[in-house]
């Protein structure tokens, strides 16, 4: 048994002893028997995390969690912990709204790929081609230009931020965002490390409007939103059913609730609200085959290039595609992206090969969701890759094949009889 599943299992039972939460009860109707979702093992698995969180929640003082576990095509098991507002205590559950921030990241880079199958931009093409102001002052003499795909993966060599608006709750607009750039300089040449910048992808954003002639929140809604079915998914506005954001717990067990915080020009590095829902047909868009069109966003061929790892850290245990970011988890690569934004903290992981996927959204922001996304893949998540439909993969033989091995055996005979 592994020390993550050990100390899972103790913490559990200890809390269930002390925990009394809104929403100890599965929500929605109970599964069909028969299906993945009614598995004996599955709901054993849920039962265990559930126990688990609820103590988290006891212990630390969380406000709020909602969670998901996707098989597939499929939602196999979603669930609120807490509360979405907890002086109207009115109850978390997995259809509440929370600012995704960086998922966002993942999103422009889809945009910048959609455009690329369209043939309208290339991945080695300079930032500068389409943004005539982009001229950064470079780290050193002969650093070259930065590319697109340097700004997808994080080696762009920029700064993180435009500003300090992660303090002032004052994010730039894109006017501000073309003024303020001509006062920096690079941090790095781009290739030389891996650095992470919402700069980065802010101006990515802002090359998709300049090809596309529309407005970020139009093209993602049109392009991504609507085709994928995320009816609850938008760009910096102050929709109803968003969870209240809370700062972290002080000494004396309160928490300050925030305002909402519009990230403007800063939208494709951090703007975009979802939930458990909407996210789960998101992480089921990439295991998904075929051309693009319909609900497929993407070809098969742009999802596996944004999947492949551009980037490391210096331990070689996380890292970045285009748009996405990598984990090691238990010797397995997780896919997916993480976000914190001022009150709202979360964790999307997907694993290509098993076709697993878990969502994690929380209220506050020391929630730690990463921690809380590893646990659920330890249980649910392990429960789920195992109970799932084994994937036959039957290569179809070549007939041709066959004359060319019966040839190489012969001369392999006459060899050996002769030398």
């Amino acid at each position: 048994m592994t020390s993550r599943r050990q100390s899972l299992i103790g913490t559990a039972f200890l809390f269930t002893l002390l925990a009394v939460t809104p929403n100890a009860q599965a929500q929605g109707v109970a599964p069909t028997p028969g299906t993945l979702a009614a598995n004996p093992d599955i709901l054993a698995a849920e039962r265990l995390f559930s126990a688990w969180m609820d103590g988290q929640l006891a212990y630390r003082g969380l406000p709020g969690v909602a969670v998901g576990v996707v098989y597939d095509q499929q939602l196999v098991w979603s669930q609120g912990f807490g509360f979405a507002d907890v002086k109207n205590r009115v109850p978390m559950t997995p259809q509440v709204k929370f600012r995704i921030a960086s998922h966002s990241k993942m999103f422009a880079a889809i945009a910048i790929m959609q455009l690329r199958e369209e043939g309208k931009i290339r991945l080695d093409d300079p930032v500068e081609k389409f943004l005539p102001w982009f001229k950064a002052k470079p780290a050193g003499d002969d650093d070259g230009v930065i590319t697109i795909e340097q700004l997808l993966s994080h080696t762009s060599g920029l700064q993180r931020e435009a500003g300090d608006h992660w303090t002032s709750y004052n994010f730039p607009s894109e006017e501000e965002i073309k003024r303020l750039y001509g006062d920096r300089q690079a941090a790095f040449a781009p290739n030389v490390r891996w650095k992470y910048s919402n700069l980065a992808f802010a101006v990515a954003g802002l090359v998709v409007e300049q090809i596309t002639g529309q407005k970020w929140a139009a093209y993602v809604q049109q392009q991504m939103f609507t085709p994928l079915g995320m009816s609850a998914t938008s760009v910096d506005q102050n929709v109803s059913g968003l969870t209240v954001p809370y700062m972290r717990r002080m000494p004396d067990g309160s928490r300050d609730m925030l305002p909402f915080v519009d990230a403007r020009g800063m939208a494709a590095a951090t703007g975009m609200t979802s939930n458990v829902d909407d996210l789960a047909k998101f992480v089921s868009a990439q295991f998904r085959r075929g051309p693009r069109g319909g609900a497929q966003i993407l070809s098969t061929g742009s999802w596996r290039e944004m999947h492949r790892v551009r980037a490391v850290d210096e331990t070689w245990q996380s890292g970045s595609g285009l748009g996405f970011d990598f984990n090691r988890i238990e010797n397995r690569t997780w896919v997916g992206h993480g976000g914190g934004y001022p009150g709202n903290t979360t964790q999307t992981l997907f694993q290509v090969n098993d076709k697993v996927g878990v969502i994690v959204l929380t209220n506050t922001n020391d929630a730690n969701p990463s921690q809380i996304a590893e646990q659920l893949i330890a249980t649910v998540g392990a429960a789920v890759s195992k109970a799932a439909p084994a994937r036959a993969q039957t290569v179809a033989w070549d007939p041709t094949w066959r004359a060319l091995r019966a040839g190489t055996a012969a001369r392999w005979v006459i060899r050996a009889s002769c030398c």
